[in-house]
């Protein structure tokens, strides 16, 4: 008999300590479910800091406002200008006759960049240039522009000089040179005059000026660009060039 209610009273016993557990674990569950981790003094629970019982949560961050490019001024200097005096944007390209980057420019965005934007009244386009030392007959090329310039024939010879790249680019400087006075010719240019020009080297100086004012720019490769003063940088498409130039047109 009192063996039974030892063991009576044992039974119970565990079953009222199973209770106060299994209540415990209830609490315990429905507190996990109000916080969404474990918060324990000031502790932090799942990386969120917290303060006694309450969860601290992160303040959302403002949201950031594109920022827009900042201009600059650049200087047109005395260099050829394509457009209409009066035009809202002007673009200043430093380029390179030699480089294939500025190639590319000229025969995949320039045309489209005349006909949709110079051709209208909207933007004029200032040529400055930077031949670059590695390219050998870079200088050279810049000097004869200078030169059809000079003979007011400056568009005909840029394009003349993109449009046959690869057939001057690796020749030694005297066929070079010769490549340049069939083109100036062609393009209506007195042949004795832009000889006269190019091998005195009137215009190298003009060139250096270009070099000098493009690298205070921070130009240090070509193509460059700068879209009413806000730098574009590279043979960048069409798009790049349509987005800028709307911004500028919209100010």
């Amino acid at each position: 008999m009192d063996g039974e209610t030892i063991k009576g009273e044992t039974i119970t016993l565990r079953k009222a300590t199973y209770t106060k557990l299994l209540a415990a674990l209830v609490i315990v569950a429905i507190a996990f479910s109000f916080t969404g981790g474990y918060v324990v003094g000031n502790s932090s629970v799942n990386g969120i800091p917290t303060t006694g019982n309450v969860v601290a949560q992160p303040t959302p961050a403002a949201p950031q406002q594109p920022t827009q490019p900042d201009a600059i001024q650049v200087s047109a200097d005395d260099d050829p200008v394509e457009g209409q005096a009066n035009a809202k944007v002007t673009i200043i390209e430093f380029s390179d006759f030699q480089c294939p980057f500025c190639e590319r420019f000229y025969t995949q965005t320039l045309q489209s960049i005349r006909k949709d934007y110079v051709d209208t009244g909207k933007v004029k386009v200032v040529f400055r240039d930077f031949p670059l030392g590695f390219h050998p007959n870079a200088q050279k090329a810049a000097e004869a522009s200078e030169c059809a310039d000079e003979q007011g024939k400056f568009w005909q010879m840029h394009d003349k000089l993109f449009e046959t790249q690869s057939a001057w680019s690796n020749l030694d400087a005297t066929a070079a040179a010769a490549k340049f006075s069939e083109y100036a010719v062609a393009a209506g240019a007195s042949k004795a005059q832009f000889e006269s020009c190019l091998s005195s080297g009137k215009y190298a100086s003009e060139v250096q000026k270009d070099i000098s004012d493009g690298s205070s720019y921070g130009v240090s490769g070509t193509p460059s660009f700068f879209v009413n003063g806000v730098k574009l940088v590279g043979a960048q498409p069409y798009s790049a060039f349509k987005t800028a130039i709307d911004a500028a047109l919209a100010k």
